[in-house]
């Protein structure tokens, strides 16, 4: 039984991904720096500012590592899609079957839905979002790479 199919996340070459990696393991430093500026102060610190910083540290770890891990995990799964098609994908199109107008988060742009085909696995159909472009009306043909095995694709 094939997955149902899903784009590709983004690629990130080696840098951007080293880049991001630091960003975000930097965004969960603050909760813990907190704990031990708590822990590690004088100890004629107030009973208020005591537990202030405690719990700014308890918050902070939460967010921070929240999105930290998060971001993280987008990378790694950012990466791990662009080798899998340098490995096992194949050369294949996507013809536009519809488009419509896109209009959530802060980049409006075109949702398409696809019709992939190509060598080594059945056809079907994928939505995707992309930025506005003339090029884009139904009945186009876009080059894709898949990976037969689990329908993962992207637009090249």
């Amino acid at each position: 039984m094939t997955s149902a199919p899903r784009e590709a996340e983004a690629r990130l070459g080696p840098i951007g991904a080293l880049l991001c990696r630091l960003v975000f393991l930097a965004i969960c430093l603050p909760g813990p720096v907190l704990f031990v500026v708590a822990g590690t102060l004088d100890p004629r610190l107030s009973p208020v500012d005591f537990w202030g910083l405690l719990a700014g540290g308890v918050l902070a770890t939460l967010v921070g590592v929240g999105f930290g891990v998060f971001g993280l995990r987008l990378v790694a799964r950012s990466r791990r899609d662009a080798r899998r098609l340098s490995v096992a994908g194949v050369a294949a199109t996507a013809e536009i079957l519809t488009v419509a107008h896109h209009l959530g988060g802060e980049d409006p742009g075109l949702e398409l839905r696809l019709r992939i085909s190509g060598p080594g696995f059945a056809t079907f159909e994928a939505d995707t979002i992309r930025p506005d472009g003339p090029a884009l009306v139904a009945g186009a043909v876009l080059p894709v790479v898949v990976d037969p095995t689990d329908r993962l694709f992207a637009i090249t």
